[in-house]
């Protein structure tokens, strides 16, 4: 959105004060938090493709009124519906995408697929950046809220044009391995535990959502440890905040500070479009990008963050070869529930990033070059009990490609 770059600039010329931009900051991700989860079970009980129609909607009415009303409340509500919007988003967008690819049984395509996802909004965020300047010289925040707002709409409109062929309510209950199971049938005949038909009023509800999905991380290991990479990988996502404070770290001149985090970002953006080969050496991959990371940032010189660059590659495509492990080890009546609940660890996890470097910079006086070597640390410690084999997974699921079908099919 052209809004991105910008809204900072808009509180502040609108009478916010720093600390005041803080607290809504913290609105936002207080409402993404408390929303994601509930949000995640709704994605299970109605449909997905509504959903992430709804969510744009959502986003697009906080722009609108940050347009038209600019002042403290206005923002802060406005932050209360995109926290909304992201949450809608979380789980359902992976949940629909997952469950259609393995329909047509190319649920192998799935990382490969996620990882240009990720790519494509990276790009899309820097054309977004470089239209921004032009567009507040031509019209102010104004022109830039309604180009933001038009560009939301279009995103509903391609949110409705998503296949989907799941039913609502669905929903089942968890099987013995932990996994999701049409709800209340026992796998041999079909019947329920007292030998009835299982449509049950319970069926679909979203308490009985909630627990299936919570049951699923209870029993299933190969669930917990893609929920623990994909936490341990936020790290370096809520690092990225901090980048362009590494590059000035390293005396590099004003000139050459956004060219250096430009090839970070491009860094992550190659990450994306490389995720769904590799799977099998993910734990090896990782372990040499923390040994980037750390000698990249810690040298202290401009050439270092070249070795930065790398390790968020790296990063990035470990993060889709995560939610892919996540998909591969559910059920799809409780998909999104999880998903959700791996967002809404992983946004506690970017909070707590985000304190602990203000802590070490502030508190501790640590300069950036060494906060982000220590970020590296947890990576070398977390990774190789975390990384599982995907291709085991999908053997088991049946998830391989069949003859003749594809992700063109999906498309």
């Amino acid at each position: 959105m052209p809004f991105y770059p910008l809204y900072a600039l808009l509180f502040a010329d609108s009478g916010v004060s720093a600390a005041g931009i803080s607290v809504l900051f913290g609105i936002w991700s207080a409402a993404t938090f408390l929303l994601e989860i509930p949000s995640g079970v709704w994605a299970d009980v109605v449909s997905r493709r509504r959903l992430l129609t709804f969510a744009p909607v959502l986003d697009a009415a906080g722009y609108a009124l940050w347009t038209v009303a600019p002042s403290f409340w206005s923002f802060a509500l406005g932050f209360v519906l995109l926290g909304a919007g992201v949450a809608l988003r979380s789980g359902a967008q992976q949940a629909l995408v997952y469950a259609e690819l393995d329909r047509l049984g190319a649920a192998a395509a799935y990382p490969r697929l996620i990882g240009r996802s990720q790519a494509a909004s990276g790009t899309g965020g820097l054309l977004a950046t470089a239209l921004a300047g032009p567009l507040v010289a031509v019209g102010g925040y104004a022109l830039v809220g309604v180009v933001s707002v038009a560009a939301l709409l279009l995103c509903a409109v391609a949110g409705r044009a998503l296949p989907e062929h799941r039913p609502e309510g669905g929903q089942g209950g968890v099987d013995e391995e932990g996994r999701g199971s049409p709800a209340g049938k026992d796998e041999k005949d079909g019947k329920d535990e007292k030998g009835e038909d299982a449509t049950s009023a319970e069926v679909g509800s979203p308490l009985a959502v909630l627990r299936s999905g919570l049951a699923v991380v209870r029993r299933s290991a190969p669930v917990r440890r893609a929920l623990l990479l994909a936490a341990a990988l936020t790290v370096v996502g809520a690092l990225d905040e901090y980048v362009p404070l590494l590059v000035r770290d390293t005396g590099a001149g004003p000139a050459a500070v956004p060219l250096l985090v430009a090839a970070v970002t491009a860094g992550s953006t190659l990450g994306g479009l490389v995720a769904g080969r590799g799977g099998r050496q993910l734990a090896p991959l990782l372990a040499g990008a923390a040994v980037l990371l750390a000698v990249g940032a810690g040298s202290g010189a401009p050439a270092g963050i070249a070795g930065v660059a790398v390790a968020f590659a790296i990063f990035y495509w470990a993060l889709a070869q995560a939610d892919a492990r996540l998909q591969d080890s559910l059920d799809d009546s409780s998909r999104a529930t999880v998903t959700s609940l791996s967002g809404a660890g992983m946004e506690a996890v970017a909070i707590a990033t985000f304190a602990a470097y203000g802590a070490g910079a502030d508190g501790l006086g640590l300069s950036a070059r060494w906060l982000f070597a220590a970020a590296a640390v947890p990576y070398l410690l977390v990774v190789p009990r975390a990384a599982g084999r995907r291709a085991r997974l999908l053997r088991e699921r049946g998830g391989r490609n069949p003859p003749g079908r594809g992700i063109s099919q999906w498309r």
